[in-house]
């Protein structure tokens, strides 16, 4: 998947189309007037500079999403693991549970995930 950053505003915008997509374009002005406070050109300029950026769509005047909310954090989580704790996924989760006890029902759910996703050694 490709890479993608966005500064925090620009992931407010991209929150709020996920949110309503599909969406007429007129109407995300609208929305980001109020919910954001921006002009229809702010609007109109980071919309563009995000559907350069292969996250988003304006055909015909509706708004569409290129990537899902969660594809975008699931990069984003990635990207953290690599950049803080050098991709080492244990260190991640040691980092993350320590200090705190697992439930039963959550160790159970990583004992899971880990089977679904470990490499096969043949």
């Amino acid at each position: 998947m490709k890479e993608h950053t966005l500064a925090e505003s620009e992931e407010k915008f991209a929150v709020l189309i996920w949110q309503h997509e599909p969406i007429g374009s007129g109407d995300l002005v609208k929305l980001c007037e109020k919910e954001m406070n921006w002009k229809k050109s702010t609007t109109y300029t980071v919309l563009r500079k995000l559907c350069n950026k292969g996250i988003f769509r304006n055909e015909s005047a509706v708004v569409s999403s290129l990537i899902t909310k969660d594809e975008y954090y699931a990069n984003q989580s990635v990207r953290f693991v690599e950049d803080t704790f050098g991709g080492s996924l244990p260190k991640f989760l040691t980092a993350f549970i320590s200090g705190r006890k697992l439930s039963n029902r959550q160790a159970e759910e990583l004992k899971r995930l880990i089977d679904e996703h470990k490499e096969v050694q043949e």
